[in-house]
């Protein structure tokens, strides 16, 4: 193998390892580490917008489960119609105190 052939292998290896690199996005990640600021704010807003998801989704499962505990309630089955009509009524007397 030649000096040229060397350094041509070697340039084509330098260029795959920038475009590894590249694809990493190893650059943006050491910028993010030299700036812990920068850093904290992302995770901050990374934190309300998962609670902010956590909170809605919530909300929406209580009040689909909500929902499906009326129509039992409606349907009076023997055993379980009076537990959930109470649970019902517990909602419904929390909702109601709350302004």
């Amino acid at each position: 193998m030649t000096e040229r052939e060397t350094w041509a292998r070697l340039e084509r290896k330098i260029e795959e390892l920038g475009l590894a690199m590249e694809k990493m996005k190893l650059a943006e990640y050491v910028e993010l580490l030299r700036k812990p600021t920068r850093l904290l704010y992302l995770n901050f807003l990374a934190g309300i917008a998962r609670g902010f998801g956590m909170a809605i989704g919530f909300a929406l499962l209580g009040a689909l489960l909500i929902y499906i505990l009326r129509r039992l309630a409606i349907l009076n089955l023997p055993l379980i119609g009076s537990f959930i009509a109470e649970l019902v009524k517990i909602v419904q007397t929390q909702l109601q105190i709350r302004p």
